[in-house]
């Protein structure tokens, strides 16, 4: 299978005092063509570093990173991404904050009409895209930011720990939204996460990195139905793949 993502003997330090310090890696990794990986690991580990080398936003200190056939030298356009904190402009509703996403790229939003109202109603926005960001909740906004990640077609999405600020029902119900989008589009999508639960429900592949500095230390198939629903979430199959995850980390001292 062609790889959508490859990193090889990358690593990222930074400066402190005149001082360098290894944040993460060196580390290698492929991720195929629709995949749905996530990057797994403690608070500082570098594993939101190492997203934001793979969508272009930072360099990297050494190594190399391939996209679709192409050195990631600067900020990718041909991706989508999502972070913990809404990206949704103030001064704009919804559909106005999609359609930016849009115009960002040189696109013409008339020619997306369908897809922006088929997004909408997958993630349950209809009859609130007029709206704008602070008269929504955490998760509304969270969906808006994901049509947002999706309207221009990526093959390819980072996701850098979207749900982590969300209530856990509203968390459940993105992830099942997350998932519908993933199953019926395929696009390849590398998701950073410190939620043990979220990574097995979600993945289908779990990297898991060590402490800082960060080195991918295991690569985990989860090997379970989809959708991951809750009767999925209450079988002994989820609970073995949680309890292997966590005996690895209690490993590394974390938990």
């Amino acid at each position: 299978m062609l790889a959508a993502i490859s990193i090889k003997n990358v690593s990222k330090s930074f400066s402190t005092e005149g001082q360098p310090i290894l944040a993460f890696g060196p580390a290698d990794l492929e991720v195929n063509e629709g995949d749905f990986v996530t990057l797994l690991g403690p608070s500082g580990c570098g594993k939101s570093t190492l997203l934001l080398m793979i969508a272009g936003l930072i360099p990297c200190s050494s190594g190399q990173i391939i996209m679709n056939q192409d050195e990631v030298l600067s900020p990718r356009h041909d991706i989508g991404m999502m972070f913990q904190d809404s990206t949704l402009v103030p001064w704009r509703s919804v559909l106005g904050n999609i359609n930016l996403q849009l115009e960002l790229r040189n696109l013409n939003p008339n020619d997306f009409q369908d897809k922006i109202s088929e997004l909408i109603e997958s993630v349950s926005l209809k009859g609130y895209e007029h709206l704008r960001p602070h008269e929504l909740s955490g998760g509304m906004q969270q969906r808006g930011a994901l049509c947002q990640a999706l309207i221009h077609e990526p093959k390819t999405l980072l996701l850098d720990e979207p749900l982590g600020k969300l209530d856990a029902m509203t968390r459940e119900n993105i992830r099942k939204d997350l998932q519908n989008l993933w199953m019926n589009e395929k696009p390849t999508v590398l998701m950073v996460t410190h939620s043990i639960e979220e990574a097995v429900q979600m993945s289908s592949k779990v990297c898991v990195i060590t402490p800082r500095p960060g080195l991918i230390d295991k690569i985990i198939e989860i090997k379970l139905p989809w959708p991951r629903d809750l009767e999925v979430k209450r079988s002994q199959e989820f609970a073995d793949y949680m309890a292997e995850i966590q005996e690895v980390f209690q490993g590394y001292g974390v938990i």
